[in-house]
């Protein structure tokens, strides 16, 4: 078990977002500098300090969006680099040339058809500017040549080593999401098994708004995970550029959340007239309510289809004697929400933990194991062939 001064850096190894994004840190890290040494060592150029610049610029979470993105970033560099050229030629390196140059290059990023590389224009065009201008036309050719190294090394690097697929950071999302609704009824089971109040009702609905910020930020990672299969050579691209799957999940949580939710404002509703309701309902309520978000938390099928079973029966005991009260139709609100949150749920129970391939540190443990178990039979067979003395 890990010490309290090292867990969080166990539980930071053992996520699988934290691999993404280290992955990611690390090929825009061998981009930048691939294309520094491709500038000054290869081909000599005397101010290779755009290579890198591009080549950060290019590297993004997606190999669609390092394409789809890179004409816009390509055009931005070289309007920069281009714009420094011309205002240095006109106006030489001072103040009044330093704020032309800010001022053009926004208004041109401010073309909707460069989109979000509004700053680009301008910032290349300062840093050019600003660290060794020269009116000699080589020098023009030489940052063009800078810059286009930094693009092209950008680009086949995000293409070629290792190509990101954001399936790690929209399953891990996924799979956090039905244990926080579960976590959810739970609490809610068990503060109803005392007494509730409003206050507690506020908190549940305002957890259900914050489940649903969870869920917009899932579909938010369904959506790159699905762009980032396009133009991916990884054989394993092809399982996500058909996310139907995910889609049908993410919107089963949802109807369970918006039930959840439901369910709140009627408890909220009623707080008043609670302690009058039906003595077997009150209690019997809030027990299926806790077991049913621990079997959700549990992700266990076959105990929320027990749950299901359960709630029907409550529904059978309190209604075979016919007797009608006036919290009937709370029951039914009650009974319904808690009904489609069930269903809603069996399916992402059945379908969790959703698979996704092992994280380095799991990869390297299975290789030592393979390597020890070969070790192992080899010793074995040796020894079965040694002759008895």
């Amino acid at each position: 078990m890990p010490s309290p001064v090292t867990a969080p850096w166990h539980g930071r190894v053992r996520d699988p977002v934290f691999w993404n994004d280290l992955t990611q840190l690390a090929k825009t890290a061998l981009a930048a500098v691939l294309a520094w040494v491709l500038a000054t060592e290869v081909f000599s150029l005397s101010q290779s300090f755009l290579a890198p610049w591009a080549a950060l610029l290019v590297v993004h979470a997606t190999v669609y969006r390092t394409f789809s993105r890179g004409l816009r970033q390509v055009t931005a560099a070289v309007a920069g680099v281009v714009l420094a050229w011309a205002v240095g030629n006109a106006l030489g390196l001072d103040t009044l040339s330093v704020a032309v140059v800010l001022t053009a290059g926004l208004v041109i990023g401010a073309l909707p058809w460069f989109g979000e590389e509004a700053i680009t224009v301008a910032a290349t065009a300062m840093v050019v500017l600003t660290t060794g201008f020269s009116s000699d036309d080589s020098m023009l050719i030489e940052r063009l040549g800078d810059t286009a190294i930094g693009i092209v090394v950008g680009l086949l690097v995000n293409a070629a080593v290792w190509p990101p697929l954001r399936r790690r950071t929209a399953i891990t999302a996924m799979n956090r999401i039905d244990d926080d609704i579960g976590g959810l009824l739970t609490d809610m089971g068990s503060r109803l098994a005392v007494d509730y109040d409003d206050d507690d009702v506020a908190a549940w609905v305002e957890r259900t708004r914050g489940l649903d910020g969870d869920i917009d930020h899932a579909w938010a990672l369904v959506r790159q995970a699905q762009e980032s299969s396009r133009m991916n050579p990884r054989r394993s691209a092809r399982d996500l550029r058909d996310p139907r799957r995910s889609r049908d999940l993410l919107q089963r949580m949802e109807q369970a959340v918006a039930d959840t939710r439901s369910m709140a404002r009627t408890l909220g509703y009623e707080s008043a007239s609670w302690a009058g309701w039906d003595v077997e309902f009150r209690e019997r309520w809030p027990r299926l309510l806790t077991d049913a978000g621990e079997a959700i938390a549990a992700a266990d099928p076959r105990a929320i289809r027990a749950i299901h079973d359960r709630l029907n029966q409550l529904v059978d005991d309190l209604g075979g004697d016919g007797v009608r009260t006036a919290q009937w139709p709370v029951y039914g609100a009650l009974v319904i929400n808690l009904r489609n949150m069930l269903d809603a749920m069996d399916e992402v129970a059945a379908a969790n933990p959703l698979g996704q391939p092992p994280l380095p540190l799991d990869r390297l443990q299975q290789l030592g194991s393979r390597g020890r178990a070969r070790l192992e039979t080899r010793a074995s067979r040796d020894g079965d062939a040694t002759p008895d003395p």
